[in-house]
C-alpha cells in the first residue's frame, strides 16, 4: 500500500428499535438529534473516500451525514447467528448454557450459527486492506470499530473489547508508513 491513509470511523445513530435487542441488519436508525449529525458532518474530511457496512443503520447515517459510501460486508457488526432479533435478557434468562459460556469469553466464543469478535478482527482487517491513501470515512458498528482499534494498537480481541464506542462517536486512526497512529477514540462532536 503506497501513502498514507486516514481513516475517520463513526459509529452509526442509535437503533430505532427496543433497547437490549441484538439487532438484525434491517434495523433503522434513529435520526432524530440533528444537532449531533449536523456537529459530526462539519467534522468530516470532504471529498475522502467513504465506506460503510450494508447494515441499514450505517446507510442511512452515512447518509444523514451528506455521504454515499461504497458498502463493505467486511465492515459489518459481529454476527450473533441465531441470537440475532432477540432480547439479552430473555436469552439469558431461559437458562441456555451457551449464552453464559459465550460471555465468559466473547472475544473467541461463537454464538450458535455466528462469529467470535476474532473472526471479526480477521474480517475488519481483510476490509482495511484495500482502502487506499488519503482520506476515508467509515460508518460502521462498535464492534467494527474496536476491531479496527485492535489491528491498530496491536491488542489482544479480549483487550479489544474493553472500548466503549458510543453511537454518533468518531475514532480517528492513521495507517503510516511506520505503522498505525490513534489520534481520537470515542470522541464525543458537538
Amino acid at each position: 500500500m503506497e501513502g498514507e491513509t486516514f481513516l475517520w470511523l463513526i459509529r452509526h445513530a442509535p437503533v430505532d428499535g427496543v433497547a437490549g435487542t441484538v439487532h438484525a441488519n434491517d434495523a433503522p436508525a434513529d435520526l432524530g438529534d440533528r444537532a449531533q449529525l449536523e456537529a459530526l458532518r462539519q467534522r468530516l474530511p470532504r471529498d475522502a473516500a467513504s465506506y460503510a457496512s450494508p447494515a441499514r443503520r450505517t446507510v442511512e447515517t452515512a447518509r444523514a451525514l451528506g455521504l454515499e459510501p461504497e458498502l463493505m460486508p467486511e465492515f459489518g457488526e459481529q454476527d450473533f447467528g441465531d441470537w440475532t432479533g432477540r432480547r439479552h435478557d430473555a436469552l439469558a434468562a431461559s437458562g441456555a448454557e451457551t449464552y453464559a459460556q459465550f460471555w465468559s469469553d466473547p472475544a473467541r466464543r461463537r454464538p450458535p450459527g455466528g462469529e467470535s469478535f476474532e473472526d471479526q478482527v480477521a474480517r475488519v482487517r481483510r476490509g482495511l486492506t484495500p482502502i487506499g491513501a488519503g482520506p476515508a470515512t467509515l460508518v460502521v458498528h462498535s464492534g467494527t470499530i474496536r476491531a479496527a482499534l485492535c489491528i491498530a494498537l496491536g491488542l489482544t480481541p479480549q483487550a479489544a473489547l474493553r472500548f466503549v464506542i458510543d453511537p454518533l462517536s468518531l475514532t480517528r486512526i492513521d495507517r503510516l508508513a511506520a505503522g498505525w497512529r490513534v489520534v481520537s477514540v470515542n470522541q464525543q462532536v458537538s
